[in-house]
């Protein structure tokens, strides 16, 4: 009697447990140390934090945690591939390394062993072209869209005309800086400017020389692509020259707390665009500080919460999450795998109605990605910096890329990849 009641229970208990999935794996190339520390840490947060938010608030996603593999890489290209290759067998489901130049080496890797990369505007930028590359994906800007908004954004401020004008390029003297320049050439023989390009070595602490170049040219703006203390060093030595801040205008990775607070007052006034939105004025802001920086979970000390690289942190992983939902609708499994993930992200329809769902409504620009299209709209808008505020505030809507001018660029550039790789186009 004792025995069969044992027998009933146990028969009674497996009828009603569910099988136990393993968590979904989101690796995370991260550098908290090196000459680019100060700006890989709060990204890392943010991506760290927003899977913890979804584990603590949503039960994981679909019902199966979510774990955060991060491997530090100093921004050291040869690391960043050393992590890769001791993570993608721990079920990774998508890469997002945070450098162009760990990019450009993993771009053959991912394809090779099916798993999907997120490069959100930095990396090879005709990745945006699906029919070529069919496991990157660059969504919802890249470097050349925002080249372009930037000259757009010159362009509004001219009334439509800017012939004759001068426009400087400063940029860090890697395959990250080099990405834009292309696109403002030809923009420049579009438009009828001046172009002038002045590089900076890594990790970009001495501008002296380019400065004075500046100083003497005169250039109507300044636009640069820069990364970590190669901003602060350059808005300083802006400072130094009185070059007008309002006319000097960085991309996206260009444009943190961290690369302006240095230069206090004098910083004033400095522009720069963004692919998402600035501050913490947004529902799920709440949700994080809830569920996770006063449950004591935050990866960091919570102070980054809604600086611009933790925005952006989160941002990428909630577009991670987001994915990963749409595999798992797609496949009909909770347990994807990484070319499961690849098919979710090839799917994904970022619609004004889930943005609000997810607390986070207009904090990015509305977009679909399809086979043929991994970049998304090509959307950007610019910020400004008010010194007193110690705050960046939005002074554009999200705006247009010249996509006539940069949709050509990437069918060459994406048509002279597959040619030198004997890659047939998908999409057919």
């Amino acid at each position: 009697m004792k025995l069969s009641k044992i027998a009933a229970a146990f028969v009674a208990t497996t009828m009603v447990a569910s099988p136990v999935l393993a968590d979904l794996v989101f690796p995370s190339l991260s550098y908290r140390t090196g000459p680019y520390g100060a700006n890989g840490i709060p990204f890392a947060d943010g991506y760290a934090d927003y899977f913890t938010l979804v584990n603590e608030r949503d039960g994981g996603i679909g019902g199966v945690k979510t774990k955060v593999i991060e491997c530090e890489t100093g921004y050291n290209t040869e690391k960043g591939v050393e992590c890769y290759e001791s993570t993608k067998g721990e079920g990774s489901l998508v890469y997002q390394p945070l450098s162009t130049g760990m990019t450009y080496q993993l771009i053959p890797k991912v394809t090779a062993d099916g798993i999907p990369m997120h490069t959100m505007g930095y990396g090879r930028t005709s990745a945006a072209n699906g029919k070529v590359f069919s496991n990157v994906f660059n969504y919802p800007a890249n470097y050349w869209n925002g080249a372009s908004v930037a000259i757009n954004h010159i362009l509004a401020e001219n009334g439509g005309d800017i012939k004759g004008k001068k426009i400087g390029l400063v940029y860090h003297n890697s395959a990250y800086g080099k990405e834009p320049i292309r696109t403002l050439e030809e923009l420049a023989k579009k438009h009828g400017y001046d172009l002038s390009l002045l590089a900076v070595d890594h990790p970009g602490q001495e501008q002296k020389s380019q400065w004075l170049q500046i100083r003497r040219e005169k250039p109507d703006y300044v636009l640069m692509w820069g990364w970590g203390v190669m901003n602060q060093v350059a808005i300083q030595e802006a400072a130094n020259i009185r070059y007008p801040m309002e006319n000097f205008i960085g991309i996206w990775w260009s444009g943190s707390e961290n690369d302006v607070i240095p230069a206090g007052a004098a910083a004033n006034g400095y522009k720069a665009l963004n692919m998402h939105a600035v501050g913490n004025d947004f529902p799920v802001f709440g949700d994080i500080q809830k569920y996770v920086v006063d449950a004591g979970k935050a990866a960091g000390a919570g102070d980054q919460v809604g600086t611009v690289l933790y925005n952006r942190g989160l941002y990428a992983a909630m577009l991670a999450v987001e994915a990963a939902k749409t595999a798992q609708e797609i496949h009909g499994t909770k347990d994807i795998t990484a070319v499961m993930m690849r098919d979710g992200m090839e799917a994904l329809d970022m619609n004004a109605a889930k943005m609000a769902g997810l607390g986070m409504a207009g904090f990015g620009p509305e977009f679909k990605v399809t086979c043929e299209n991994h970049g998304g709209p090509g959307l950007g808008s610019v910020t400004q910096w008010d010194a007193a505020a110690k705050k960046w505030t939005q002074i554009s809507d999200f705006g247009p890329s010249d996509m006539d001018v940069i949709g050509a660029l990437i069918m060459e550039d994406s048509a002279a990849f597959a040619a030198e790789n004997n890659i047939a186009e998908r999409c057919n």
